[in-house]
């Protein structure tokens, strides 16, 4: 199976029904997919595995779960091994290398995308002039976002191999076409 974007959504919510999850989800699949151009990925297939990154945490909020329990599902639906393998890959608990651009962008995309879009939602104008100054900034007030592993998000850009700087713009321009499904 060729999986699809629209298949992943309705695997998504059948999972997942909370609102703040299914704008996380968004919200990486939308820079994953902006790094898929850049890496020469398919485009479809990494939006699919950044879909179903975290399809699996209403059931399984916890590491000795999350996202492990959630594989069997995805191979019982048909999802392929390179999807279930960058799903797995993004928890870092799992050591599963990131061996792959796929697996990089996702991991690199998942904490900072959800720090981008707590960044925004306290600022009168959201996403539009959001600056990486302004962004790791925030990185510093460990009570801000107090939920995002920083350490991931410096992880990330480095993985990827690019300059933070470049990796939060990339994400603010990834998020602002579909600012107003994220509540922004």
């Amino acid at each position: 199976m060729t999986p699809t974007r629209d298949q992943a959504w309705e695997t998504l919510t059948k999972y997942t029904k909370s609102e703040s999850l299914l704008r996380h989800a968004l919200a990486v699949e939308a820079s994953t997919a902006a790094y898929a151009v850049q890496f020469d990925g398919d485009e479809e297939l990494w939006r699919v595995a950044a879909l179903l990154h975290d399809f699996d945490y209403e059931m399984h909020p916890t590491l000795d779960k999350h996202p492990q329990d959630g594989a069997p599902i995805l191979r019982e639906e048909g999802y392929p091994e390179e999807v279930i393998e960058a799903v797995l890959s993004h928890a870092e608990h799992l050591a599963i290398p990131r061996d792959t651009p796929l697996k990089k962008a996702l991991f690199a995309c998942d904490e900072l995308s959800g720090f981008v879009h707590a960044c925004a939602l306290v600022r009168p104008t959201g996403l539009d002039g959001l600056e990486p100054k302004s962004v790791k900034k925030k990185l510093k007030q460990p009570s801000f976002a107090s939920g995002v592993h920083r350490e991931d998000v410096y992880k990330g850009a480095e993985e990827l191999g690019v300059d933070l700087d470049d990796h939060i713009r990339h994400v603010v321009a990834a998020l602002q076409p579909i600012a107003s499904e994220l509540g922004l």
